[in-house]
């Protein structure tokens, strides 16, 4: 995926003022608009054009995208760096009011949908109207023992608005957060009356959070399902064992069945994240080969050669 430069595509300064942007794509948007230009890549142009000014019209998303820094070249290999955008709080919805045919959701490149999803936020439909207040959007990071448990935390959050010249300028608040038992990767936690403010006495927007649960040292999420890789000896796997497992909720007594090959997975019913029909948890078996490291283990493994009459490649010659 390419790096896009917007300040470069709407041929302006990184410091340039809103109304100077505006100008800028007003004047972009009329020379390559498909039905009046006669530029042979006018409707590519049209679309990115209209991409850049969808961010950089933004205060939230500008700010946002600045935060990757002025170091990146247009077309330069590109992935999001984990949590960029943490704790930035974005308005709902893409609509442009500047006289021109606003962008649809399909001509927005990849590099925008990884920064800020399909159509310039994740997860919901269009933005409110006044007079109700737009609703907004922000990620929450939480360990994986939050989703199991619950819990409450204090999040701060970051938005922009436009300062006396321009400029998007940080402005941040605090609030508390009651994170359900088992909420799962994805789903969203709604804020009543916590998106944006309304004009006028209308009601306020909805603050949607949207959950990422941050990666584990030894476990992997998949929806409600949890898995953790478990190294045995090759002893425990032919002959059976019965070992300890850590879980997130605690340990548990597993029993190995003998005979167990690398990659065998045992389930536990319901230790998944906990719901009304909770997940499982998957035990993957990998089994860890002793290093010979004394004479000892090699005269084992030697004479464990001798009476195994075992080739692991069998089946691969032709």
């Amino acid at each position: 995926m390419e790096y896009k430069d917007y300040y470069r595509i709407m041929g302006v300064e990184r410091d340039a003022s809103q109304a100077e942007i505006k100008r800028a794509y007003r004047k972009l948007a009329r020379k390559y608009h498909p039905d009046v230009s006669k530029e042979a890549n006018a409707e590519e142009r049209f679309k990115e054009v209209g991409e850049a000014y969808e961010v950089l019209k933004d205060a939230e998303k500008r700010a946002a995208y600045d935060q990757l820094g002025a170091n990146w070249q247009a077309g330069q290999d590109f992935h999001a760096p984990p949590g960029w955008d943490q704790g930035f709080e974005f308005r709902g919805g893409s609509s442009r009011g500047d006289g021109f045919s606003g962008a649809s959701a399909e001509d927005f490149s990849e590099f925008f949908e990884s920064l800020f999803g399909r159509g310039g936020f994740a997860g919901h439909g269009q933005s409110r109207q006044p007079p109700q207040g737009r609703d907004t959007h922000a990620r929450l990071v939480i360990d994986l023992e939050d989703a199991y448990e619950g819990a409450s935390r204090q999040l701060t959050l970051k938005h922009a608005e436009p300062g006396p010249d321009g400029r998007p300028q940080i402005q941040e608040r605090t609030l508390n957060v009651r994170i359900p038992k088992g909420i799962r990767q994805g789903q969203h936690i709604r804020l009543a009356g916590q998106g944006g403010a309304a004009s006028g006495n209308g009601k306020a927007g909805d603050l949607y959070l949207e959950v990422e649960i941050r990666p584990h040292a030894l476990y992997k999420v998949e929806g409600r399902d949890v898995y953790l890789d478990l190294p045995v000896t090759p002893w425990e796997a032919a002959l059976g064992a019965r070992v300890k497992v850590p879980t997130p909720s605690g340990k548990v007594d597993l029993k190995i069945p003998a005979d167990s090959k690398s990659g065998q997975k045992l389930r536990l019913k319901g230790r998944g994240l906990p719901a009304k029909q909770p997940g499982d948890f998957y035990v993957v078996l990998q089994i860890a080969v002793p290093p010979a490291t004394s004479d000892a283990v090699k005269d084992a493994y030697r004479e464990l050669e001798k009476v195994a009459d075992f080739n692991p490649r069998t089946g691969l010659e032709s």
